[in-house]
């Protein structure tokens, strides 16, 4: 049966904490709070978890999952080749909505889907998401929604959504921005928007001026 913790009140809140960190080693699934919106997560090293979150979704590998991460350093762990663009748009804009689609490290033992040797990663605005990611580690984490469905902004729409697939929902009430984090792919030599979000173009060129908005940027499913 899955659990409901208010992460308003305080007891409440460290207990959710804890049990979702305990969730997600046991390879179970949690709804989490971003600066963005819902997010339904797991280890993102238990390729099992990467699989029960792909069904809960209804969705296949062809859509792989993000990773968020609880601070920068992380990074280096997960990509490799990251050019000085790179670095400084993860410097300007996180913690933030910005993900950035890099080249995985060979090594990694994971299977987040059909990722084709890329990753995407992003560390959250959010200080219960943070909390979370610094107990678990890296979680792959897509939005707390059906697939077809709208994303989910608050914990009972993801819940009425996701029900029992769930064991653990973390309710941070209403969720600030409903607006998807902006999605650049800096695995080649010039970085390229995939996705149009919550950062605005010209905000990111300020950072990278040769920054291109490819042709048919994507508005996809939130994440």
């Amino acid at each position: 049966m899955s659990r409901l913790f208010d992460l308003d009140d305080p007891v409440y809140r460290a207990d959710g904490i804890d049990a979702a960190t305990r969730a997600v080693r046991a390879g179970e699934l949690v709804v989490l709070p971003t600066d963005t919106v819902y997010g339904l997560g797991c280890d993102a090293f238990d390729s099992g978890a990467v699989r029960r979150l792909l069904a809960a979704k209804g969705r296949g590998p062809d859509m792989p999952v993000p990773v968020l991460v609880a601070n920068a350093r992380a990074l280096d762990g997960i990509a490799f080749g990251l050019s000085y663009t790179a670095r400084e748009l993860v410097t300007a804009f996180w913690p933030g909505a910005l993900t950035v689609v890099c080249l995985a490290q060979p090594s990694l033992q994971w299977d987040l889907g059909d990722t084709r040797g890329t990753v995407a990663v992003r560390m959250p605005l959010h200080p219960a998401a943070l909390e979370l990611l610094a107990e678990t580690g890296p979680m792959g984490v897509s939005s707390a929604n059906r697939t077809g469905r709208p994303p989910a902004t608050t914990v009972h729409e993801a819940r009425d959504m996701l029900g029992e697939d769930v064991a653990v929902y973390l309710d941070g009430g209403p969720t600030e921005d409903s607006q998807p984090s902006t999605i650049i792919d800096v695995s080649g030599d010039v970085p390229r928007v995939l996705r149009h979000g919550a950062i605005p173009l010209e905000q990111l060129r300020e950072v990278a001026p040769e920054l291109e908005a490819a042709a048919g940027s994507r508005t996809g499913e939130p994440r």
